[in-house]
């Protein structure tokens, strides 16, 4: 393996109910069409060496998903990513690309911001019900896993939730309530759904129309500020700090072509 990148990719519009299966084809096809000289699993059954974290569930938006790849020839980042845009569908975007240069990424991402549409919903309504979500100890609901109905609290996960101001572009006659969570990553994990069981747990809150949900960022969790960070900063400043790696020293050597 001579090199690890890791990349920043969204789900945006009809393309948030993709699943993390079809995401999954559609990303090796994009690797094929872009000929990135990928790495491969051994066994009888190769697959690319690709690695996901904490793919937002189907039918959420997300402008934070992260996944890195293995390559057997190293590659300017910023090239690969367009490279790999360009062969991706509208929606499912490749946003940003480092190369890896330190170790754990998916210990990183220990919490996510998410945006909560609440169509339906007043502004005063939601507050309420976000006042009686913080001010219990816990919140218990219940959701069916594979392995059955399970009751978990969902109070413990919330790092923070607020009600944010209405859109200016929402419509005078129409209700609608945004709201903000941080939610850490634990176990059970905890989703922006089961917080809105807890809501509705607490208070009765019961949106008319399903909510549009939408994870904003993801990374790790600073417990004195309450922010979650970039998860690619260390690898940037790794590279920032480190000698040119060969992909940048073959394309800085590149001989130029003729004046035109």
């Amino acid at each position: 393996m001579a090199q690890r990148i890791r990349l920043r990719y969204t789900k945006r519009g009809r393309l948030r109910f993709t699943s993390h299966r079809d995401f999954q084809r559609a990303f090796e096809r994009a690797l094929r069409r872009a000929e990135v000289p990928m790495a491969y699993s051994a066994g009888f059954t190769p697959h690319p060496r690709v690695s996901y974290a904490n793919a937002a569930p189907t039918g959420t938006g997300s402008e934070a998903e992260y996944l890195e790849i293995a390559l057997t020839a190293p590659r300017d980042p910023d090239k690969l990513r367009e490279l790999l845009d360009e062969s991706m569908p509208i929606g499912l975007d490749i946003v940003d690309a480092v190369e890896a240069r330190t170790s754990g990424l998916a210990d990183r991402l220990t919490a996510s911001v998410w945006e909560l549409k609440l169509d339906g919903v007043e502004a005063a309504e939601a507050a309420r019900a976000v006042e009686a979500f913080l001010a219990a100890e816990t919140v218990e609901v219940q959701r069916r896993t594979k392995n059955g109905m399970r009751t978990f609290d969902t109070r413990g996960a919330v790092a923070s939730l607020e009600v944010l101001p209405a859109p200016a572009d929402r419509p005078l006659d129409s209700a609608c309530a945004i709201l903000r969570l941080v939610v850490r990553h634990l176990t059970p994990a905890v989703r922006p759904d089961d917080v809105l069981s807890g809501l509705r747990a607490v208070a009765d809150l019961a949106p008319p129309v399903p909510a549009a949900v939408t994870r904003l960022a993801q990374g790790l969790f600073d417990e004195e500020s309450g922010t979650v960070t970039d998860p690619l900063a260390p690898d940037r400043e790794a590279v920032t700090a480190a000698p040119p790696t060969a992909a940048a020293t073959a394309d800085a050597k590149a001989p130029e072509g003729p004046a035109a």
